[in-house]
């Protein structure tokens, strides 16, 4: 499986920002697909998942009123929208899936088989 991100940029303290993530490959159905960001000097963080055959979502605390996972119209492609945004929120987002959805425990980085390139987001003050 193969994962493709896209959206990433400069935003403003305040705004919204929309990041992307296409699956493509061998055996992409029913696929569970999530976000994980890292900011520099920072730990991975798990911002949120979906699984994709369902539309269940599981969000970090930090991030859940503010930011919403959803599906695409094309089977495995999830968007992730972005609102009410930080400079704390700034970080290189990684679009990853697994063909297991796993809920509250989606957070450990480790249970995810497939990670894509990364896109950036950036938040000015």
């Amino acid at each position: 499986v193969q994962l493709q991100a896209s959206g990433g940029g400069l935003v403003q303290a305040g705004g919204s920002l929309r990041v992307s993530c296409v699956a493509s490959g061998r055996s992409t159905s029913s696929l569970a697909m999530g976000w994980f960001r890292q900011a520099p000097g920072k730990e991975r963080e798990f911002v949120g998942a979906i699984n994709w055959s369902t539309g269940s979502t599981y969000y970090s605390d930090s991030v859940k009123r503010r930011f919403t996972i959803s599906r695409g119209n094309a089977k495995n492609t999830v968007s992730l929208q972005l609102n009410s945004l930080e400079p704390e929120d700034t970080a290189v987002y990684y679009c990853v899936a697994d063909r297991t959805y796993y809920g509250s425990t989606s957070y450990l980085a480790s249970l995810w088989d497939f990670w894509g390139q990364g896109t950036q987001v950036t938040v000015s003050s």
